[in-house]
């Protein structure tokens, strides 16, 4: 019987009466992007090109350029390199982190060489040339399970019974398996894009990013911010904690409230360090900066407690409030309100009510209602000898902002989570991902908004974090890493049913199910045992801040 394939990016209808595939569809197609698409989306559902439709269905083709394709092209691109790290240097390949937008990996068995790097670009290139197939192969449980453990991956293997995949979708390209958690690119001739780098004992892959579809950008990654990830990294290896799997047997094992309890002390050391170093320097006016969904509130007012006991009495200041009236907000391309500008804060009015307030005046600052969008009459200060002002919002760092506040008596502070336990050896959920799924819990915990909202504005917050938030973190005194290794598992059960209720015929509905199918690999964790001071309260609940 005859079916109907109603080509989206076209809107051209194709009728067969045979079955086919997203190779075939686009052979038909007379588009000067064919070499651009990477993947398609059948009923809204992102699909492999080899995924075979015998029924009506609309389709729409991912661009290499577009969010979802350059997911898939870096996916693929990392299967590239642990091929090519077996085939040329017979090691396996780790996945550590993300860094400089690039993916940070490392060889298990010792650092890398910069002859190692050379040999590997070589090899992949080769590979793109060969142009060979990517294909989607379907595998009872127990086969991929050992096919996986004969390529030495166990934890791999193991995960895929966590999460009971029965069966499993996998990809092989010439000999070899791999897992990514997603669709990947039809052929190795598509990753032409691409470079290493060495970096510390490992590596780092780059790739096209949202920024720089077309090209790879310039490598930039701060010494300071560097050491973070290898320490955390280091934290994680005493505590067992590389992959899922490790937090699945901490779960069985019954020894996840021992877990909270140490990564809430490694935080709570952390900013006890910080506070200690603002206290032996003359510091009048702290800044704090990071994206959405950093924890940054929390982390300001549990750093006052620190200062208090470093006998310091700190006063807060929250940049929200210096928001412009709504009328007078910047709007972005599309004319909507874009709240990620600089120039979406009063910055003549931070800049006279700070220069009042370090001069030791009495200040009424501002509030901004995010009802009304105006602002209003808020709370007076006047600093002390004791005192210390601490400002807390997106552009705590940057150089506009900082400009207005004496540069010796300043200090900067740097708030994300910027790492956090891998999923297995070749796979991770990245920071983005982790700040999203805070930021939709608490979207819908204390503004009401669907977790479709959330994903259909999240694209310009990440944008604007990208523009205007991570270019000025090199400016902080200090880093804190906001991330804890057993969050995950807390979130999951706060989060999946959020994710479930997007719309199908939403244009987020990939992205949701995208995060859905790292959750599955995720054990959950009760909040019982979680402080009341945690940082994951901020957005959960239960907090018992200002949050």
């Amino acid at each position: 019987m005859a079916f109907t394939i109603h080509v989206l990016n076209q809107d051209k209808y194709i009728t067969s009466e045979t079955p086919v595939t997203g190779h075939n569809v686009l052979a038909d197609l007379d588009s000067a992007e064919k070499g651009r698409v990477i993947a398609w989306r059948v009923n809204n559902y992102t699909r492999p090109l080899g995924w075979v439709i015998d029924d009506d269905a609309a389709v729409e083709f991912v661009l290499t350029t577009s969010p979802d394709g350059l997911r898939i092209y870096q996916r693929s691109l990392d299967f590239l390199l642990v091929i090519a790290c077996e085939k040329t240097l017979n090691r396996k390949a780790v996945l550590r982190h993300s860094i400089g937008e690039g993916h940070y990996w490392e060889l298990e068995d010792g650092p890398v060489t910069q002859s190692d790097v050379y040999k590997l670009h070589a090899a992949m290139s080769e590979m793109v040339h060969e142009d060979l197939p990517i294909t989607r192969k379907i595998l009872p449980i127990d086969k991929a399970k050992r096919i996986f453990q004969e390529q030495g991956e166990p934890e791999i293997a193991d995960l895929f019974v966590r999460a009971n995949l029965d069966p499993v979708e996998v990809y092989r390209c010439s000999s070899r398996y791999g897992y990514f958690c997603g669709a990947m690119a039809p052929s190795t001739g598509l990753l032409r894009t691409f470079d290493l780098l060495l970096f510390d004992r490992g590596l780092v892959l780059q790739f096209p990013t949202v920024d720089t579809p077309e090209g790879v950008p310039p490598f930039q990654a701060d010494a300071s911010l560097a050491s973070i990830f290898f320490d955390y990294a280091h934290w994680l290896e005493v505590m067992n904690l590389n992959y899922l799997t490790s937090l699945h047997r901490c779960v069985a094992e019954g020894k996840v409230q021992e877990l909270i309890l140490i990564a809430e002390a490694f935080h709570s050391q952390r900013l006890g360090s910080i506070a200690k170093d603002i206290a032996s320097k003359p510091v009048k006016a702290i800044t704090i900066a990071g994206p959405s969904g950093s924890g940054k509130t929390t982390f300001s007012e549990r750093l006052k407690v620190q200062l208090m006991v470093c006998g310091k009495n700190p006063v807060t200041l929250p940049l929200d409030n210096f928001f412009k009236e709504r009328e007078d907000s910047p709007r972005d391309e599309n004319g909507d309100y874009d709240y990620e500008r600089l120039e979406a804060l009063d910055l003549e009015m931070l800049q006279d009510n700070l220069a009042r307030i370090l001069a030791g005046e009495e200040v009424v600052t501002p509030r901004y209602n995010f009802i009304t969008g105006h602002k209003e009459p808020g709370k007076v200060i006047r600093l002390g000898e004791a005192d210390v002002l601490i400002m807390e919002g997106i552009h705590g760092l940057n150089d506009r902002i900082l400009a207005m506040l004496p540069e010796k008596s300043r200090y900067g502070i740097f708030v994300s989570p910027l790492t956090s336990i891998c999923i297995d050896p070749h796979n991770r959920a990245s920071t983005g991902d982790n700040r999203l799924l805070r930021r939709i819990i608490r979207d819908y915990r204390t503004r009401g908004k669907s977790a479709q909202v959330t994903l259909e504005v999240y694209p310009k917050v990440i944008r604007g974090s990208m523009r205007y938030i991570f270019p000025y973190q090199s400016r902080a005194n200090a880093t804190f890493n906001s991330a804890m290794p057993y969050e995950l598992g807390v979130l999951k059960s706060y989060v999946e049913p959020l994710l479930h209720t997007v719309d199908e015929r939403s244009p987020v509905f990939s992205e949701a199910l995208r995060l859905l199918n790292i959750l599955r690999f995720v054990p959950a964790i009760q909040n019982e045992g979680i402080p009341n001071n945690s940082v994951i309260r901020e957005f959960i609940g239960g907090s018992c801040l200002d949050v």
